[in-house]
């Protein structure tokens, strides 16, 4: 059966947006800690959700990862990985003192505004951080220059800043907001600071834009879209906000399969599905698995762009990879 006027598409049907699920950087930390994990054994710990899903957390717990909040709870002498959001100079000097070995997921592309936020600095520039209080990466963006950086996270708040307008001022973003997240606040920015200095190159991350991108693709002819998230995922989150902007009839997130509400299906018949950048397939496979028991059966995939982008694991585990050191218990 067909939609009255299509001859290619069922009546109920899936859309699948793609891009989505994990970008490099959430594949190389998860990556990470599997291979210590075969390096070096169980117990590893790890600072903080290594990624911000639920399902990959618990998963990587039953092969012996233990995840605390913060370092005083790693035996000292253990060994520690780094969360992909990153941490400030204060948590490695801590783990330094304590005599811990340290492992570094951290997203490359989250190394490269570290390093940005620091050169600034160094040269005397002033930096607004856009982004959002309390989430992990902006803690240790902030930490690297916590003297010179001010937190944004709204365009109102450029308003309040106490800052010579003629002075060099340098922006800079937590990477998981996209290029429609920053404009109001870098626009409003260049309005009030004529000497604003941009970041060298562009710090919004490419797979936060790319599934921004796709599942405005997929809701403007959705009547639900799906986003396969954890609540504690900020980019997930935006993607449902996304999609109702982008023209869905209803948007909703989910941890996985078992979260869908049969009741949310009356007078829907296109349903669009898509996943946050911390998010492995088989969560997406298990949606779409559950939409075909309740009537909807896979269409097609609408793809924007491909990503080939791949990042080298941390080199403690690049030489191990190699065969070049003996496993230590």
């Amino acid at each position: 059966m067909t939609q009255e006027g299509s001859t290619d598409r069922p009546a109920k049907h899936v859309v699948v947006a793609a891009p989505r699920g994990y970008c490099a950087g959430v594949d190389r930390a998860v990556v990470t800690v599997q291979r210590a994990l075969a390096v070096y054994g169980a117990p590893v710990y790890v600072r903080k959700q290594i990624v911000h899903n639920r399902h990959v957390v618990e998963t990587l717990e039953q092969q012996g990862a233990i995840f605390v909040d913060e370092l005083d709870e790693v035996p000292a002498g253990a060994l520690v990985i780094f969360s992909a959001h990153g941490v400030s100079p204060a948590v490695r000097e801590e783990a330094a003192r304590r005599g811990l070995r340290a492992i570094d997921a951290t997203c490359p592309l989250v190394t490269k505004v570290h390093h940005e936020a620091k050169r600034f600095a160094k040269d005397g520039v002033p930096i607004v951080l856009i982004g959002h209080e309390g989430h992990e990466e902006v803690e240790g963006t902030t930490g690297e220059a916590p003297d010179d950086i001010t937190l944004l996270q709204t365009p109102e708040d450029v308003d309040a800043l106490e800052l010579d307008r003629n002075q060099p001022l340098a922006w800079l973003t937590q990477t998981t907001l996209s290029v429609d997240e920053t404009r109001a606040t870098v626009e409003r920015l260049r309005e009030r600071f004529p000497n604003l200095l941009d970041p060298p190159s562009d710090d919004i991350c490419y797979a936060t834009q790319n599934r921004q991108s796709a599942v405005k693709l997929i809701a403007k002819h959705s009547d639900l879209v799906i986003v396969v998230g954890s609540q504690n995922s900020s980019n997930s989150v935006r993607l449902v906000e996304v999609a109702r902007e982008a023209g869905a009839k209803q948007a909703r997130r989910v941890d996985n399969a078992d979260e869908i509400d049969p009741d949310w299906f009356d007078g829907v018949n296109t349903v669009g599905v898509t996943s946050g950048a911390s998010v492995p397939e088989e969560l997406v496979d298990g949606v779409i698995a559950r939409l075909a028991q309740l009537g909807y059966p896979r269409a097609d995939e609408e793809r924007l762009v491909e990503e080939s982008l791949s990042f080298a694991l941390p080199p403690e585990l690049r030489e191990r990879r190699a065969g070049h050191a003996v496993r230590r218990s």
